[in-house]
């Protein structure tokens, strides 16, 4: 797969400050991001993680041209995002703040209509787009319910939607479902899954770590500004030496017992658990396989990280 987003070096320090007694202020220098590199593959969801104020937004306003960093440069599709920004922004897709930016006595149609008329469709196209969008989210039974009557739920699939309005290549989604209901998150992550197989290029922060190993093909953690460790969540979870854990119930004179073990190599573990049961003369109840999540990945990433 070629590349869609690169990103290297990236660099960007805010400047702020903290009240010291009643009157005098201190500057703060804040290293937001220290050389962040990484990229996006054609029809790949990227997963930027990491905690709190670890540079993930900053790195998506710089991708998307609301940022202009200190040091390092992006490209997208090829284009400069400082120097091309124009161009950067026909072929990119954005949701950052999934319930902002709407007209509230407007119906979700109307407002994707309008939308499409700023990115430069004729009135017919606009509407047609808007009309294939709300279908694509599902909305379609919702088109013509003022915004302001949406759920949090409708309001994620609408913003999704709005960045479609102009079928960019690339999408960049960030926490798309926070504050979302069980089903409403579900949609999204299969709609997701959906713009990849047409080839789109996503990047995806989240803080539900389960969902990034649900539709990432890759994802990268980053810490205090910069990149700590990248690669397919399994991986990661292989890089950090974390382990599988076999459990294999057997019935021990009318008792159920549990042979439990630990190890990277499941099938063989699981291989050797069974022979041994058999050579036993026990009788097997229940095999189960525990994966590391992403979730144990993350934790151990940042706590090594902090020490």
């Amino acid at each position: 797969m070629s590349v869609a987003v690169a990103a290297s070096n990236l660099r960007k320090r805010f400047i702020s400050y903290e009240r010291v007694g009643f009157i005098r202020k201190r500057k703060i220098v804040v290293e937001a991001l220290r050389d962040v590199s990484f990229n996006v593959k054609w029809g790949e969801v990227y997963g930027l993680l990491g905690p709190n104020g670890a540079g993930k937004t900053t790195t998506v306003k710089i991708l998307t041209t609301l940022l202009i960093p200190d040091s390092g440069y992006a490209t997208i599709d090829g284009h400069d995002v400082v120097r091309e920004a124009h161009l950067v922004r026909g072929i990119i897709g954005l949701v950052l703040y999934p319930d902002k930016g709407f007209y509230s006595r407007l119906s979700g149609y109307e407002n994707l209509a309008y939308f499409g008329r700023l990115y430069g469709l004729n009135k017919s196209m606009a509407e047609a787009r808007a009309r294939e969008l709300m279908k694509l989210v599902g909305l379609e039974n919702a088109m013509n319910r003022p915004y302001e009557e949406y759920s949090l739920g409708m309001r994620a699939r609408l913003a999704i939607a709005r960045a479609l309005i102009h079928d960019p290549p690339v999408l960049f989604l960030d926490e798309p479902t926070i504050g979302l209901d069980p089903v409403s998150a579900r949609e999204v992550r299969e709609l997701v899954r959906r713009l990849r197989k047409e080839g789109k290029a996503i990047l995806f922060t989240s803080h539900n770590l389960w969902e990034v190993e649900e539709v990432c093909d890759r994802v990268g953690i980053i810490g205090n500004g910069r990149m700590i460790i990248e690669g397919s969540p399994r991986d990661i979870k292989d890089m950090l030496g974390l382990k599988y854990v076999v459990e294999v119930e057997v019935q021990v004179n009318g008792r159920v017992e549990t042979i439990r073990e630990e190890t990277s190599n499941p099938a063989d573990a699981l291989r050797r658990v069974i022979n041994n049961a058999e050579t036993r003369g026990l009788r097997i109840s229940r095999i189960r396989i525990n994966e590391p999540s992403l979730e144990e990945a993350f934790v151990r990433v940042i706590k090594d990280e902090g020490k």
